[in-house]
């Protein structure tokens, strides 16, 4: 007997809708499984099946043949598990057929047991538009599936289920359990807790300018100093002084949680910025994503959050190279044989560094720690396409120690967050009639001559800034946006030759800033 019930399968970052058709006939016993499945659902017989047996129900030998339609897209994961297994009770009449409008998600213990699976937030998505009216999922994706029904204000109907024999009483109409609903506005009303507020960072005021401006505009970051200075503090501070994540932005920041299993079960939603920092032992596939069963990256996993690189030369080249792309497109291309798939990767990189590879430029007495061909070897692990890429360059030296001593209260956070939320304010109504644009740094080209005109002095400066320090046309452009985040910081139309000053002082790797 056939019967047929629907389940879904992940492509990327989003779900697409399978088909799980079981068919028992009479002839040899076996159990085939087919329609692309990888190892994990080949393996899943036994699962199955003991799960079935030790939930109370007698399978007789039979000839069993599952599909997963379409069958040209290659299916992954234990996430079939669960609907396998009724699709097959109910092509032993062993239970009802009320399957119509339904998808199953879940992984099967032996003991008949319903566990968690990634992608639940994708799929209840996808049920969604799909006009699924009942999603069935394991108890600890319920609230996270719930989420996007919520979101989507659609009236699908999500059940989490611990069990397969809680499964078949669902289904069968004697379960007396209650949809699962979350309250979004409850989820985003709680004060987020960053680890480090600016205020407990002693000196660096240059800095946390530069970071203040990074965080108003979008910028990519590259700080230099000693071991010590604090760029990692300052690095760490970054997230509290950032915008908080739209629901849009937490949406689509969980669905690449979802899909790497990274979703922490009393968070079914992403409301802070995520902050990533990989070892620079990292492997490139690691950071940009990929592998044999492609999953997302590093730099997806900052995904409207920051991306943060200590000890960049330390990074391989091939690791800092293949950034390049992410940084300009803001998504990544993972190319296979069967598939090719996207993942955002619209993140901020904050990257930090020695100025020598013994740490310190210059030891007490003022000699330098390294030699000069050391020292040019050891940056030049950076290219220059990179450098171009990476809008702020600042300079972090070593705290005085009058200021580590100092009692004098520093701005906190919070502060010069106001100030940040209210020049992406404005920036949200210049980019208001552009697609995706949402900062200064998001801008192309063309925006750029709209919105980053100079006066002729101004235009003359700049000139004379490129000629001397050499500067490519992608560093000329990287000064207008950082200019005109400034002057947004100003809440000023124009950008002024002030703006333009500083945003030229921010490009210290474009000259001869090493005096050795």
């Amino acid at each position: 007997m056939l019967s047929t019930l629907n389940a879904a399968a992940l492509i990327g970052i989003d779900a697409i809708k399978v088909a799980v058709e079981t068919n028992v006939t009479g002839g040899i016993p076996s159990f085939t499984v087919v329609g692309l499945p990888d190892n994990a659902i080949r393996e899943s017989r036994e699962r199955i099946l003991t799960a079935i047996r030790n939930s109370g129900f007698d399978i007789p030998p039979k000839k069993i043949t599952v599909n997963l339609a379409p069958a040209d897209i290659k299916k992954e994961g234990t996430a079939f598990d669960l609907p396998i297994a009724i699709g097959l009770l109910g092509s032993l009449n062993l239970m009802s057929h009320r399957f119509e409008d339904t998808l199953i998600l879940g992984e099967l213990a032996l003991d008949g047991s319903v566990r968690r699976v990634n992608g639940a937030l994708p799929v209840a998505i996808m049920a969604g538009k799909e006009k699924i009216k009942r999603l069935i999922v394991p108890q600890p994706n319920a609230a996270e599936a719930a989420v996007a029904v919520s979101a989507s204000n659609s009236d699908i109907k999500v059940y989490g289920v611990e069990s397969l024999n809680g499964t078949v009483a669902l289904i069968n109409g004697k379960s007396e359990q209650a949809p699962v609903t979350v309250n979004i506005a409850k989820l985003f009303d709680r004060e987020p807790e960053y680890p480090v507020d600016f205020a407990d960072i002693k000196g660096q005021g240059a800095a946390k300018k530069a970071l203040e401006i990074a965080a108003a505009g979008g910028h990519n970051v590259i700080m230099i100093g000693p071991p010590g200075s604090g760029k990692t503090m300052l690095a760490k501070g970054l997230p509290g002084i950032l915008p908080p994540l739209s629901f849009e932005e937490s949406l689509e920041t969980t669905k690449i949680y979802s899909v790497a299993n990274l979703l922490e079960l009393q968070r079914p939603l992403m409301v802070t910025r995520p902050f990533r920092s990989p070892h620079h032992t990292t492997s490139n596939i690691a950071l940009i994503g990929g592998g044999s069963n492609a999953k997302p990256g590093e730099v997806s996993l900052a995904h409207n959050g920051i991306l943060f690189l200590d000890e960049l030369p330390e990074f391989t080249r091939n690791a800092l190279e293949v950034l390049r792309q992410p940084l300009e497109d803001r998504e990544v291309t993972v190319s296979r044989i069967s598939i090719t798939t996207r993942y955002p990767a619209g993140f901020m990189l904050i990257a930090a560094m020695n100025p020598s590879p013994a740490g310190a430029l210059k030891d007490r007495d003022g000699n330098l720690t390294a030699t000069p061909p050391q020292i040019q070897r050891y940056l030049s692990k950076i290219s220059g396409p990179l450098l171009d890429r990476i809008d702020i360059h600042i300079d972090v030296p070593k705290v005085e120690n009058t200021e580590l001593f100092s009692e004098s209260a520093a701005e906190n956070s919070q502060t010069i967050r106001k100030r940040v939320i209210a020049a992406r304010k404005i920036q949200l109504e210049r980019f208001s009639h552009s697609a995706n644009i949402y900062t200064n740094a998001q801008m192309n080209a063309k925006m750029i001559k709209l919105f980053c005109r100079l006066d002729a002095e101004s235009s003359q400066k700049l000139m004379d800034a490129m000629n001397r320090l050499n500067l490519s046309a992608r560093a000329h452009d990287r000064i207008l946006k950082v200019s005109r985040t400034i002057a947004d910081l100003d809440q000023s139309e124009k950008i002024e030759m002030k703006h333009l000053i500083q945003g030229i002082q921010y490009r210290n790797l474009d000259r001869d800033f090493w005096s050795f």
